[in-house]
């Protein structure tokens, strides 16, 4: 072009997108990069422990762990005569992590007044040749939010895939180890052995009855999960702000409990991240509880959130 001009211009779009959803004293904040959960309060209490607009937040915080959750051991697996290799968090720690859609753009599909629905696709690429579209529909009310999580088999090829949700609950533990004092049940009896985050071949009885969390450190992926008539298994965690309720329906078969304890300084040990998760750690790998999609099929699991404040 003469002198060097350039097409119109232009330039992709930059500005730190949110979308917003508000009932009531309730408001819900959808990170569209990522896709998750960035932010939900209810009056002056955060009931997630989110991260400020455009930040990078640690641990994974609300985040879409999609095409698989958790670790997968030196990024390798194998899949219908095929070696694949994903990228590894680094040479000191060789496991791929909490999948591909972290950090990619979303895009709003639908809104309503109480909802909203984000998307994107996974594409294939190294390590994970297929192509899977993703949904998320969240619906705010007064006193819950309901998550549906959608995947949509959009390649040519059988796809293998698990998924799963980053939320961190927070119940007034505002200082590195106040998590100390919530109280906790976890409705699952039969705990994954790991070490390091990996599953070391056995698994282990577990008592979801908590109660006060104190010097205890959870990193733990648990599975046999109690449910009631309707099939939904319910976390309880309650705090000095409230009380919060997780259930999963039965598309949700693992949780994970993580009290912060490997957080950085400032984040540590203040909220207890509890994790729906279709199958464990290393699961791509081990084949556990995997979901495969024929071209064309579709998935679907939702979780609720609902909250009480004290007093």
């Amino acid at each position: 072009m003469p002198g060097g001009a350039t097409l119109g211009g232009a330039w992709p779009q930059s500005e730190l997108l949110d979308a917003l959803v508000t009932q009531g004293d309730a408001r819900l904040a959808v990170d569209l990069r990522g896709g998750g959960l960035r932010e939900l309060t209810v009056g002056g209490w955060a009931v997630l422990d989110g991260y400020p607009s455009g930040t990078v937040p640690k641990g994974r915080r609300g985040g879409v762990l999609l095409p698989w959750p958790n670790r997968l051991r030196d990024g390798r697996w194998h899949w219908n005569g095929h070696d694949l290799q994903l990228d590894v968090t680094s040479p000191e720690t060789p496991t791929a992590i909490h999948g591909l859609v972290s950090w990619q753009p979303w895009t709003v599909l639908a809104t309503e007044d109480d909802a909203v629905t984000v998307g994107a696709l996974v594409e294939p690429r190294p390590g994970y040749p297929f192509r899977l579209a993703a949904a998320l529909d969240y619906r705010l009310a007064p006193d819950r939010l309901t998550t549906t999580v959608r995947v949509r088999n959009a390649g040519s090829e059988a796809a293998p895939f698990g998924v799963g949700m980053h939320p961190y609950l927070h119940v007034g533990s505002d200082q590195d180890g106040d998590i100390g004092n919530a109280e906790v049940t976890l409705p699952a009896r039969t705990r994954l052995d790991l070490d390091g985050g990996l599953p070391t071949g056995g698994r282990t009885p577990f008592d979801g009855a908590i109660g006060r969390i104190g010097d205890r450190a959870l990193d733990d992926s648990v599975t046999d999960l109690e449910r009631d008539a309707d099939g939904w298994a319910q976390v309880r965690v309650s705090g000095p702000a409230g009380a919060l309720e997780l259930a999963v329906d039965e598309n949700w078969t693992w949780l994970q409990a993580y009290t912060g304890d490997t957080l950085p300084p400032g984040q540590r040990r203040r909220s207890v991240a509890v994790e729906p998760m279709t199958c464990p750690p290393n699961a791509l790998a081990d084949g556990t509880d995997l979901v495969v999609l024929d071209p064309g099929e579709e998935w679907a699991g939702t979780w609720t959130l609902a909250w009480t404040p004290a007093g």
